[in-house]
């Protein structure tokens, strides 16, 4: 099986998408909540060099106004702990130690991909990559993955910027990424791609994807 899964590449013009990293997921005090501390450092590390970078930077929530119950309404029946987190609640607010900044958007959503029923696909026109961080590994993240690639953007998954509550669906998940939809990597290795010089606004001819070897 080892010619299953190749690279899906890093491209000229990424962006970055944090995956409800809110406080309903980030505090164990929410029924919904988790140990994520670690997760939250290493984004916001992330989201430092991105933005030193000019990569655009963006991110995600779950609310529950009345339209987005509706429109849910069998989501919420199957996890009915996802009811806590309605506009006034403070779990839909973005974990403050990411430090969101002043033109940074904030998208709502209803369901699990950070692309369903939001205008995130035509926020990202023009971009080629989308690094993916955030909650939860076996949830929302994989399936903004997922779409990130049915929409011709190549997924990045730095591992230590997603987390899950059980660890074996998390590293099931990972793998299942990396095999089928995206490229899991080290931090490390997403803050060298992210400043290597090939973030910002490059020349329209330079979206080449990188390979294997461009990537080692």
């Amino acid at each position: 099986m080892s010619a299953f899964a190749g690279p899906a590449g890093f491209g000229s013009r990424p962006a970055v998408v944090v995956v409800d990293l809110q406080r309903g997921f980030t505090d164990p005090a929410c029924p919904l909540g988790s140990e994520l501390d670690d997760v939250v450092a290493a984004t916001r590390s992330l989201l430092d060099a991105a933005r030193e970078a000019g990569v655009p930077v963006m991110f995600t929530r779950v609310v529950y106004d009345d339209a987005n119950e509706r429109a849910a309404a069998v989501f919420l029946r199957k996890v009915p702990a996802l009811a806590v987190l309605t506009p006034d609640s403070e779990w839909v607010e973005i974990d403050p130690r990411l430090g969101v900044r002043e033109g940074e958007p904030v998208i709502s959503k209803a369901f699990a991909s950070a692309f369903f029923a939001t205008p995130l696909a035509s926020m990202l026109s023009g971009c080629d990559s989308l690094v993916v961080c955030g909650a939860t590994t076996s949830g929302c993240v994989r399936a903004t993955v997922v779409d990130a690639l049915q929409h011709g953007l190549a997924p990045l998954v730095p591992r230590e910027c997603v987390g899950d509550r059980w660890p074996d669906p998390h590293e099931a998940n990972l793998f299942d990424i990396e095999k089928k939809y995206g490229d899991v990597v080290s931090l490390g290795d997403a803050l060298a791609l992210l400043t290597a010089g090939r973030a910002g606004t490059p020349a329209p001819g330079d979206a080449r994807p990188r390979s294997a070897a461009d990537r080692a």
